[in-house]
This record gives structure tokens, sequence and C-alpha cells, in this order.
């Protein structure tokens, strides 16, 4: 617990010690998974999927001068982040 270092020079009234502790905690069920959004995910992913195979034969084919995965990592950490940001909210 950090000391109130701002108000040293003003004591609180002790009466107001009571008042500073938690009184209710309320606790509410987590929303249930929206099955519509878990299937936009997965068409994202295939999406993805049909992508990092397009831009590895684009890249092959025409011979460009950077590697695939400065296009497709990026892709890929995005999905996986938006991924795990909806299934470990709270």
């Amino acid at each position: 617990m950090l000391a109130d270092l701002f108000n040293f020079k003003e004591p609180r009234d002790p009466a107001e010690y009571d008042h500073a502790f938690i009184a209710d905690v309320q606790v509410s069920r987590p929303t249930p998974r929206d099955p519509k959004v878990e299937r936009f995910i997965f068409i994202c992913w295939v999406l993805i999927a049909i992508k990092h195979v397009a831009v590895i034969w684009l890249v092959q084919h025409y011979r460009v001068p950077f590697h695939q995965l400065w296009v497709n990592a990026p892709t890929w950490l995005l999905g996986v982040v938006a991924t795990l940001l909806y299934y470990h909210r709270e």
C-alpha cells in the first residue's frame, strides 16, 4: 500500500478511513463468444493463408528483390494478435 505523500501537510480526518476500503464487489459472468465473430475470424485466417500462398508464388515467379516474409510476417503477426485479443478477453 502506498503512502499518501501529497497530503502530508493536511492529515485526513480519522472518520474518513472507513470509506477508503472496498465496501462491495460485484462479479459478472463473462459474455459468451459470438459464433458470427468466430466464423469471421476463421474466414480471415483462410484469406490470410490464401494471401500467403499468393505472395510466395508471386515473389518466386517474378523474382522480386525481397523475401516474401517481409509481406507475410506482419500479416500473420497482426492476425495472431487480433485472434489472441478476442479469445483472451475478459
